[in-house]
């Protein structure tokens, strides 16, 4: 039961690709050296960067995460590569620490002796889906001769721009192929790691959360499932909203949250400053929602929010 909820729903999307041609989808895909990029009746969803790149030093690098995220104006809502945190990348989740037994072999968050090799990346567009299922290897040069010491299986299924919304689910599963292997935030009060958004920060920027506006703070934040971020992130100065929803299956719901003002990422963290071990048997699943909006309301947003959560 505990991983059926979205593995059906991939099921289900994928039995009915094969009856949907894809000149019929409002969706394509197009893939370059670097990655893949989703569009929607012409227009760029976002991109999915499957190439290693890294700065022109060889510093930070990185693979598999979204850069860019789009609005549905068009207009570029993620940042790769900032000054001031360089290893932060778009849509990605990453964990400072990863060990075995009480052994550090990587840094996932600073890109420290972390390798992640997509083994396979499979795609596919419907009428009102588009799917990416990409499997992943972590390893690290200081552990095991490089040998993976983890798998990871992420899906994302983008669905038609309906409602002004356009939502993108997230599923990220990891199990491990070795003992004792743990993973966790950083090592200290702020415990920031998981899924994370670094998206750009205008001066208008604004946090909101089920009970209305939320106050960045140094330490993490109890704020509820959902945590909306709206500023005027385009060029003609209206307002875009990006909000990132917990699924109620995903471990530590409803998850507390990492937020900033200026210069950062935003966090919704998992599992923090103390690890949890991966298990061999069955994967950990990590369960999102991502929903670009022009604006919406928190009443509209908490409507969005049954859908997914109903229960």
């Amino acid at each position: 039961m505990k991983n059926s909820v979205l593995v059906t729903l991939i099921t289900v999307v994928l039995m009915n690709c094969s009856s949907a041609p894809e000149s019929e989808s409002p969706f394509s895909i197009e893939e370059n050296s670097q990655g893949l990029e989703l569009f929607e009746n012409g227009k760029p969803v976002l991109f999915y960067q499957k190439a290693l790149k890294s700065l022109d030093s060889g510093k930070y690098p990185r693979n598999n995460y979204i850069h860019p995220l789009y609005s549905l104006q068009g207009d570029i809502l993620t940042e790769d590569f900032p000054e001031d945190h360089p290893h932060h990348r778009g849509i990605f989740w990453a964990w400072h620490q990863i060990h075995v037994a009480d052994s550090a072999i990587s840094d996932g968050w600073a890109l420290d002796n972390f390798v992640s090799t997509i083994k396979n990346v499979r795609t596919e567009v419907n009428l009102e889906q588009a799917v990416f299922n990409i499997s992943v290897e972590w390893s690290s040069p200081v552990f095991n001769s490089g040998q993976p010491y983890m798998t990871e299986n992420t899906n994302y299924l983008v669905h038609r721009l309906q409602n002004g919304a356009r939502l993108i689910d997230m599923e990220i599963s990891l199990q491990a192929k070795i003992d004792s292997l743990y993973i966790g935030g950083s090592n200290n009060e702020k415990g920031y790691g998981g899924l994370s958004i670094r998206i750009k920060m205008p001066d208008d920027l604004i946090f909101r959360g089920k009970k209305g506006k939320v106050t960045p703070e140094n330490l993490q934040v109890d704020a509820g499932p959902w945590m909306d971020f709206t500023a005027s992130f385009g060029r003609g100065g209206s307002p875009t909203g990006v909000t990132l929803f917990c699924h109620p299956s995903t471990p530590g719901y409803p998850q507390k949250w990492i937020l900033r003002q200026k210069s950062s990422m935003q966090n919704i963290v998992f599992p923090g400053q103390y690890k949890v071990q991966i298990p061999q048997d069955q994967p950990l699943v990590l369960r999102y929602r991502l929903m670009i909006h022009n604006g919406l309301s928190i009443e509209e947003i908490s409507a969005f929010e049954k859908q997914y959560n109903p229960h």
